[in-house]
């Protein structure tokens, strides 16, 4: 009787984790094609492109990704 008390004692075995292989992470450069909207003060319109071709402005929202291209991959 004392070894079937010792047995019902016993923890039982935990469960082994599956083994996975173990990810890392990577880094990259990415080129970005975005449509954005930029607001400039202007007179007139053909001002208004003058200054956006200059740069000056500023951007009004973010816009969105039109294209994405990886251009190299970063390895340590």
């Amino acid at each position: 009787m004392p070894a079937q008390a010792a047995l019902k004692m016993a923890p039982a075995a935990a469960p082994q984790p599956e083994s996975r292989s173990k990810t890392r992470l990577f880094h990259a450069r990415m080129l970005v094609t975005r449509v954005e909207e930029w607001c400039v003060e202007a007179e007139t319109p053909e001002a208004a492109r003058a200054l956006f071709t200059a740069g000056a402005g500023h951007r009004c929202t973010p816009g969105e990704s039109v294209q994405v291209e990886l251009e190299s991959l970063l390895e340590d």
